[in-house]
């Protein structure tokens, strides 16, 4: 979707992803990891629910989304929060400015792409933009669960497996719920000490 679409989605409240309230993921996986608190990447953060979240834990965070009229509105509900930046950009083609990053966190962004190199893009950029030792956490609508005719795009394990491995290497992949009963992955990735490794015949 470009830029006008996603500002009129916001503009018409057709926001189902825009809850108001930090993704229970995201708050479960800082509980459960310890992950050290420093320099957190929030990947199309809308009005900023989750990077104001996790300002308020003791990150430093950067919040990136390609709506300006989201990044307007979540600057509106951050006044005076310190450690929150927000900018207005693409993430596959602009400069993320912050990093590197401790964290890296998306919620439904990654599954938008319907293109497979884009995907791959995406986790190479993620990559690069990673800290020793940093996560990205992603949530992605996955093709479980029966058929439906709404909601948040949907992608196999093998289209994040295919995307995620050549740059990063799986720390955990499992079963969850989106929104709205859609099924999704859960997916943890960190940064590659070794390159992935051919797959072998036997």
């Amino acid at each position: 979707m470009k830029q006008q679409d996603w500002d009129e989605r916001y503009r018409s409240g057709q926001t189902p992803w825009d809850t108001g309230v930090a993704d229970a993921h995201l708050v479960g996986y800082l509980e459960r990891s310890g992950l050290a608190r420093g320099r957190a990447l929030d990947v199309g953060c809308g009005t900023g629910t989750n990077a104001i979240y996790l300002a308020e834990h003791g990150f430093e965070v950067v919040g990136v989304d390609l709506s300006p009229l989201a990044i307007e509105r979540a600057r509106s509900k951050s006044a005076g929060l310190a450690g929150l930046a927000l900018h207005s950009l693409s993430f596959l083609d602009d400069e993320v400015p912050g990093g590197p990053f401790d964290l890296v966190y998306d919620r439904g962004v990654f599954h938008i792409f319907d293109e497979a190199s884009e995907r791959a893009r995406f986790a190479e950029r993620v990559a690069q933009l990673l800290a020793d030792g940093g996560r990205w956490v992603s949530l992605i609508a996955s093709t479980e669960g029966p058929p439906r005719e709404e909601g948040p795009p949907r992608r196999s394990a093998r289209d994040v497996m295919n995307a995620v491995e050549p740059s990063l290497e799986v720390e955990s992949f499992t079963t969850t719920v989106f929104h709205e009963g859609a099924l999704a992955w859960l997916c943890v990735s960190r940064r590659r000490k070794t390159p992935a490794q051919p797959s072998t015949r036997r």
